[in-house]
């Protein structure tokens, strides 16, 4: 277990901020918002805990590049059928492990509600995201994120991103 690392002030705040602004926009449901939080060569990984903390490569989701995630947000709203719902994210304080002054190496709690029209909200999801944040001219974005969910039981299937 590694220790945080401490920043500058500011360095902080714009890291919280895109945690902020990345659960808003997942949440909204304005699907293109979702892949420009990423870098062009990005890496998007929803995989369970156990096959993180054993080093598996099998992931649930596992998306290469900006391109890709461009795809399942096209996927998201012209091939995937499914019964419509809406996400809310809840997303702890960010913990900082390594930082410099162009890259942070970082990681927050979540937790994501569904709620299914006419139905009452559950827990849906509930994990850690583990992030590579970069600075680039557009502010700064994920490289890499890995959302690792705790439980071995997820619903059958998973259509927008966590």
């Amino acid at each position: 277990m590694s220790t945080a690392v401490t920043i500058n002030f500011e360095d902080y705040q714009q890291v919280a901020q895109l945690y902020a602004d990345y659960a808003q926009a997942v949440d909204s449901g304005n699907w293109d918002l979702w892949p420009e939080f990423f870098t062009e060569d990005c890496i998007y990984k929803l995989i369970p805990r156990e096959n993180h903390e054993r080093g598996f490569p099998l992931a649930t989701l596992f998306f290469e590049s900006k391109g890709m995630l461009k795809d399942r947000v096209y996927g998201i709203r012209e091939t995937l059928f499914h019964d419509p719902y809406y996400q809310r994210h809840v997303v702890g304080a960010p913990l900082i492990h390594k930082a410099d002054e162009n890259r942070f190496e970082s990681e927050a709690n979540y937790a994501v509600f569904r709620t299914k029209l006419s139905q009452e909200s559950t827990v849906f999801n509930v994990g850690r995201y583990i992030d590579v944040i970069v600075r680039t001219p557009e502010g700064l974005r994920f490289a890499s994120r890995h959302c690792v969910y705790d439980s071995e039981m997820i619903p059958n299937s998973i259509i927008y991103p966590i």
